[in-house]
């Protein structure tokens, strides 16, 4: 290693540790704990109770985000929040309690919560530095706007995070031995508890960074996730398959989740019971009998609609399926299908 490589190193080491040294520091409020009080300061979370913690009495009125550590020496009950939640661990271990499940999280680790997750928190002792990002949804535009469009893992994560998403989703990410994230993590925070001008645009392009690592890396979510690397999988190709059937290919899913082909197909079939081809057939012929029954499209062009260029081919592979050719078909089930209408 060169002289100014070294340097760096050093230097980032050097402000890694001074980051860490000013979260040791005790707060008033931890102080608190430490002096017995073993009630958490209530005010401090909610204008109400903490069954929800209220995001006013973190960001200040123009603010998408800020960073605040999480107070040590106390345990938290079961709550919510009214915010996108994200904590990352810069030391020690810090447990989450989730559906009767603990969840521990361990240094470098990323965990991300929906506004629908309900979870409590076990206490932290004096070396569990964690960081607590308090975001808005509108944060996430920025940053999911720098993935790439129609990218199946990318799309996953704006479902995930999306302002009206009904379903609890929690997603924690172990990234221990990722530097270039840890270093990202690393220097928002600093960057962010020093405040600045313009300091949440910054935060948006340096999430946005991290979210690219997080989309080559998505199999470090961990089993504890809300939803296994094997669903999201699953539940992303077949979004995929539903909107995109046309010209839908298995190599452009095996590039978005930077995955080969044969372990990919093999995903497939363990979660589906059949190949990528056949849930994509099936798509296609679902689409297709709709718009037998339902317009006067001439078959060639429902065809050509659902994907099939070669007219022969499409004529008999829905023979195949249905046992008669598309026109004969349509004259069979359409009045059917107008009487259940």
């Amino acid at each position: 290693m060169d002289g100014y490589h070294a340097a760096a190193l050093w230097k980032g080491e050097q402000v890694k540790e001074e980051l860490i040294n000013k979260m040791r520091k005790i707060s008033p409020e931890e102080q608190s704990y430490l002096d017995g009080n073993p009630d958490i300061r209530r005010e401090l979370y909610s204008h109400r109770n903490l069954s929800e913690i209220d995001r006013a009495l973190f960001l200040s009125e123009g603010r998408l985000v800020a960073v605040r550590p999480h107070s040590r020496f106390v345990e938290f009950p079961e709550h919510r929040h009214n915010y996108i939640e994200m904590m990352y661990i810069c030391s020690g271990t810090i447990t989450h309690c989730m559906n009767q499940k603990e969840l521990v999280m361990e240094k470098g680790d990323l965990l991300l919560l929906n506004q629908q997750v309900r979870h409590s928190v076990k206490k932290a002792g004096y070396d569990d530095i964690g960081v607590n990002f308090i975001a808005l949804p509108e944060f996430f535009d920025i940053p999911l706007g720098m993935l790439r469009k129609g990218n199946v893992l990318a799309d996953f994560l704006v479902d995930t995070l999306r302002q009206n998403g009904q379903q609890p989703q929690y997603l924690l990410f172990r990234l221990g031995d990722q530097p270039p994230i840890e270093n990202l993590m690393e220097n928002m925070i600093s960057s962010m508890m020093d405040g600045g001008e313009d300091e949440d645009v910054i935060s948006q392009y340096s999430m946005g960074l991290v979210f690219l690592y997080l989309l080559k890396h998505l199999d470090r979510l961990t089993k504890s996730s809300s939803q296994s690397y094997q669903d999201i999988v699953l539940q992303s190709i077949l979004k995929y398959i539903d909107t995109s059937f046309q010209n839908a290919s298995l190599t452009k899913i095996a590039e978005d989740f930077h995955q080969s082909l044969p372990v990919l197909s093999k995903m497939i079939r363990q979660s589906t019971g059949v190949t990528f081809q056949e849930l994509l057939q099936r798509k296609k012929f679902q689409k297709a009998v709709m718009l037998l029954l339902e317009t006067n499209l001439p078959v060639e062009e429902i065809a050509a609609a659902v994907g099939y260029e070669n007219q022969s081919y499409f004529h008999r592979q829905f023979k195949a399926r249905y046992g008669m050719t598309p026109a004969k078909y349509r004259r069979e089930h359409r009045e059917d299908a107008q009487i259940r209408l």
